[in-house]
């Protein structure tokens, strides 16, 4: 019996922790307030716009709008996983979550960020085969093979997130409860525990790895053979065309990546809250926000799809 009563085999001494958010700087919190629900309300409208409009219009049933559908998925869920909370926080300025609220969020950020890193890879995978492969481009990525590029992503992110949130879960948190972040996140919660967490610093190291340099290194790659073939081309249309369709995936990728490097590509021993709280703004909020515009506005073909669907978004 530990000396408040719990006992040790509860695993858990702490039924909820304290979000820290945006608190040391009170005068900030109604613009913070202003300026998070717009970008709520504008990640959210805009996904699903791309989900919608994707989804109506039979001539962006093709590969890459098909992974955009899905990358639109996950920006949903990232910014609905964090978002509502930060919101709250902020209009009531009770900072306060659940144990097992704090679970759920810590899977669906990890499920829909390690979703939209090996997304962004087979984005890129998609975008060689159109340019570099173009004669093959139809058997490469074929429907069935699309489906299970992208039923992969999800099933392979998932279960990462439930290896990661079953190891904090097993953690003992025993005070004290402050989380130094806005949201639920691996590092800082790994500060909190008061047990051995080098088997979940290993596992995130190894995520890490995977998730952030691996699938960067075969961005790099894919890019690195488009550029190659764009070179050779000797049209400058075709040059120009080549480039605008990787353009929008280029700068997505630029902004997530540069946020996840920030956030995660560091020991948990060297956690910096501000820094983190940064980055977690960029790939939580405005990646999500971003991603819709970006993909609409460098898009002719999502504009005439959007055109057609809703006749006053025409120009």
């Amino acid at each position: 019996m530990e000396p408040d009563g719990t006992t040790k085999s509860n695993k858990t001494l702490v039924t909820e922790f304290v979000l820290q958010g945006f608190s040391e700087n009170p005068a900030l919190r109604l613009p913070l307030l202003g300026c998070f629900l717009a970008l709520y309300i504008i990640a959210l409208s805009g996904n699903i716009v791309i989900i919608t409009v994707v989804g109506c219009s039979a001539g962006l049933h093709s590969p890459m709008y098909f992974f955009l559908f899905n990358l639109a998925s996950m920006d949903i869920i990232c910014t609905s996983t964090i978002l509502p909370k930060v919101l709250e926080g902020l209009a009531s300025q009770e900072h306060t979550i659940s144990y097992s609220g704090c679970m759920a969020q810590l899977f669906f950020l990890i499920w829909s960020a390690s979703s939209e890193l090996l997304l962004l890879s087979v984005m890129a995978f998609d975008r060689y085969v159109a340019i570099c492969r173009p004669l093959h481009y139809r058997t490469i990525m074929s429907p069935q093979v699309c489906a299970a590029f992208a039923a992969g992503v999800w099933a392979i992110c998932a279960l990462n997130a439930s290896v990661h949130t079953g190891l904090m879960a097993q953690l003992t948190f025993c005070g004290p409860r402050v989380i130094t972040h806005f949201f639920c996140e691996i590092p800082p919660l790994l500060l909190l525990s008061c047990s051995p967490t080098r088997v979940n610093s290993i596992m995130t190291l190894l995520a890490d790895g995977f998730y952030g340099l691996t699938n960067f290194m075969l961005i790099l790659a894919s890019y690195g053979c488009i550029v190659a073939s764009i070179l050779r081309m000797r049209s400058r249309e075709g040059k120009s065309r080549a480039f605008s369709t990787c353009s929008s995936h280029l700068i997505v990728v630029s902004v997530y990546y540069t946020a996840v490097f920030c956030a995660y590509i560091s020991p948990a021993s060297s956690y910096s809250p501000e820094r983190s709280k940064v980055a977690g703004v960029l790939y939580t909020v405005l990646s999500p926000t971003l991603n819709p515009l970006i993909y609409t506005l460098r898009n002719g073909e999502v504009q005439c799809a959007l055109g057609k669907l809703l006749p006053f978004c025409q120009r």
